[in-house]
């Protein structure tokens, strides 16, 4: 009972930064305009996304535009794209693997072995996708540091981290620690099916002897 609460504890973790991965991939906050400094005030807030760019107005009103063209935007951009894409990827992966080697569920429970093997893949697959979009995010809020400190750039045009990187940190970290968690509690099991296996070998051997024995003694007393 312990192992298995383990697991879902892991699972229930991964699933929940999987759920915040795929609200990081949409959010349009990865980055908003900053006030620091000289900058004028306005009524206007900037954000900008993966996917589109947002102007908010202090009357409520949010205007979003996504982007033009896939092969304009700068290479960071595209790369924390990919990465977001294949994270989601690999955690809905992962969530289906982990359910059918979690030793809570049904499915192959004739084989413990090769149940807990499932259980780790699943648990593996969730710390891709968390180490995917850590890279991700953190790749994405180094390039907003560098414009943001660059003299070159005007005041009025530089950003600040949005709320979406602290989503995302948040996410990668929950996977990350439930896929760890998975691994974990699998190992174990699969560790013990295993002494479990070579403590069952001489016991089989010892039946087969005593079992062959009674004959050799038929053939003495004959």
């Amino acid at each position: 009972m312990a192992n298995s609460g383990f697991q879902l504890l892991g699972y229930f973790l991964a699933l929940g930064g999987w759920i915040g991965i795929i609200s990081t991939t949409a959010l349009p906050q990865w980055k908003q305009s900053s006030y620091a400094g000289d900058a004028i005030i306005t009524a206007v807030g900037l954000y900008e996304g993966l996917w589109m760019s947002c102007a908010s107005q202090s009357t409520g009103q949010v205007q979003c535009k996504v982007f033009d063209s896939m092969l304009s935007l700068d290479v960071h951009i595209q790369t924390c794209r990919a990465l977001m894409v294949v994270s989601v990827l690999l955690g809905f992966i992962g969530m289906i693997v982990s359910v059918v080697g979690m030793k809570c569920t049904k499915v192959g429970d004739n084989n413990p072995i090769s149940k807990g093997r499932i259980a780790v893949s699943g648990g593996a697959l969730f710390l891709l996708a968390g180490l995917c979009t850590l890279v991700s995010v953190s790749w994405y809020a180094t390039q907003v540091s560098y414009q943001f400190f660059n003299p070159n750039t005007p005041v009025n045009a530089r950003y600040e981290f949005g709320s979406a990187l602290f989503v995302g940190w948040a996410a990668a970290s929950l996977t990350v620690l439930g896929g760890s968690f998975l691994c974990c509690s699998c190992s174990n099991e699969e560790r013990r099916g295993q002494q479990y296996y070579r403590q069952s070998q001489p016991s089989t051997a010892r039946e087969t002897n005593v079992k062959s024995s009674p004959p050799e003694k038929k053939e003495e007393y004959l």
